[in-house]
Parts: C-alpha cells; structure tokens; sequence
C-alpha cells in the first residue's frame, strides 16, 4: 500500500483499489464481469440494429427503447473496460483528469436513463389512458426532443458536479476503495473543504433522481385509477401487462441507486464491500437484462430480432 502514496508534488493520480477484501479474487470475478458485458453490448446493439433496419419499428416505443439501450451501452462502457484492466493487469492508475471524464460521462448516462424511464412512464400513460390520440401525442419528432431535453438537462447537472471537484486540493495517499471514480469516494481523498460537493450532489440527486422517481409515480397512480375503471378483468391484465417491462426495468436500475446512496458513507467493513460490488452490478447488470426484458416483453420486438438471429 505503501508504494501507492503519492507526494503532494506528484501529478494528480488516483489508485483505483477494485473491491477492498477481495483483491485476491479479482481475477475470477472477471469472470462474470466481462460475460455481463459481452451479453449486454450484444443485446443492446442487437436492438439498435433491428430497430434501425425494420421501417415497421419506427415508432415511439421503439425510439424510446434505442434511447435505453444507448445510455446502457454507455454507462456500462464507462465502467468495466477499466476494471477489466485493474482485474487482469493491475493497472489501477487513472490520472484526475481521466477520473473528471469518467465521472462526467457515467453520471450523465445515469441521469439521460431516469429522465428516459421518465419518458417511458408518460408513453405508458398516453397508450393505456388516451389510446385513441396516442399517435397524435406521441410522435418520432416529440420523443426525439424530449430525449434531446433529457440529454441538455442530463449536462447542466452534472457539468457543474465535475467542475467543482477539479477544484478540490487532494491528500497524498490517494487510494479510492472502488472500481470506478465513484464522486463520494473521490471527494474523501480531499484536504479541503467539501461541504459544496456534498451539498451539490444531495441537491441534484433529489432533484434528478427523487423527482423522477415522484413523476413516475404520479403517473403509475393515474394509469391504475384509469385501469380501475375498466370493468373487464381481460381488459385489466392486457392494459396493466403492457406496463411489466417498465416497471421491471425501473426496479434494476432505481433500486440499487437508492440503496448505494444510503451506504456511500460507509468506509469501513463489509457494508463498504458491499457498497462496491452493488454500484458495479448496477452499471452492468441492468444493461444485460434490459434488452432481455423488452425483447421477451414486446412482440414485435421479438420476432424481429428472431429473424435477424436465424440469418446467421
């Protein structure tokens, strides 16, 4: 550990430690790391091929699901290439400006993804409250621009998250417990005052993900009350089993972001071990199973991917 303090002189580097306790396991933890990822790029690009290919998927839903697989894609990118390499090779040095790029691009994915599930949550509405307007309502051109609002919205948050860190004088022995630039664990290896990063970052997770999470459920809570109304049981199966693949998709990506928000502050233990290898799953997991979800999920999806699949 040792030779991994750095003096106050040194170019500003970061030790990337990979899961504490577990380093001598790194190398079969690989295992199921670079599987997931393999599994999930091939998933996620198979959907944007299909999509872009058949003209009769060029619709919302399906415009919606290439945004998903896009900030998956991303956001998986943005993490296990690098732990990869402190798996297999032991590079765990990442200078603070690559540290500043990760942390920028990964938070942005993240925030794109809610603001998608957002979008997704108000197409679920529309098709089963306004079924008749929904085409009127939703169209390519309008889901293209919430998704463009989504992305400005995604930067202007973030943005100002690494640029206040870029400020911050940082210790000599800068070890991060973790596997990627994770902000918490970052702003720990700081000498000076944080209480402007740690507010920031409070601010905007209530604002982003706490707010999202309001708006979805508002919505939820008026799709039920339009379902109630239907007298038929079928009909309330068919309208609320168009809502399974959301609803599954928002609980993988939703559920863990809280539970790690709670235990960042934990440094020490098996709660900090924990800490780590969920915030991993959370970037790797959900962008394997996604495409999985929807492609069992939705038909039409389905057999065009079955289609492609047979051709090789």
């Amino acid at each position: 550990m040792s030779s991994f303090n750095l003096t106050s002189s040194s170019p500003v580097t970061f030790i990337l430690n990979g899961i504490p306790g577990l380093e001598a396991t790194h190398i079969w933890i690989s295992i199921p790391f670079s599987t997931f990822y393999i599994i999930g790029m091939f998933g996620n690009f198979m959907v944007l091929f299909v999509v872009k290919k058949e003209q009769t998927l060029h619709k919302p839903m399906f415009l919606l699901l290439c945004m998903l697989a896009l900030t998956d894609i991303g956001m998986s990118t943005c993490i296990v290439p690098k732990a990869l390499c402190i798996f297999w090779f032991g590079f765990k040095g990442i200078t603070l400006d690559g540290c500043l790029t990760q942390m920028f691009f990964l938070y942005v994915f993240v925030a794109m993804q809610s603001a998608v599930l957002v979008t997704m949550a108000f197409d679920r509405y529309v098709a089963i409250c306004d079924p008749l307007r929904y085409t009127t309502i939703l169209t390519n051109t309008r889901i293209a621009t919430l998704g463009l609002v989504g992305l400005i919205r995604a930067v202007l948050f973030v943005l100002p998250l690494t640029l206040l860190q870029w400020r911050l004088p940082f210790c000599a022995n800068r070890v991060i417990l973790h596997m990627y630039c994770e902000y918490i664990a970052v702003v720990k290896m700081s000498c000076g005052n944080t209480i402007v990063n740690r507010t920031y970052v409070l601010v905007i997770t209530v604002v982003n993900i706490l707010l999202d999470l309001l708006i979805i459920g508002l919505t939820y809570g008026l799709i039920i009350r339009s379902v109630l109304r239907i007298s038929s049981k079928k009909a309330h199966r068919k309208a609320l089993n168009t809502c399974t693949a959301h609803i599954c998709v928002m609980l993988m990506f939703y559920t863990p972001f809280l539970f790690s928000t709670v235990t960042n502050r934990y440094d020490q233990g098996s709660i900090a071990r924990v800490h780590v290898v969920l915030s991993n799953l959370y970037f790797l997991v959900p962008p394997t199973v996604n495409p999985i979800i929807y492609g069992v999920k939705t038909k039409e999806l389905r057999d065009k991917v079955r289609k492609y699949i047979c051709r090789m």
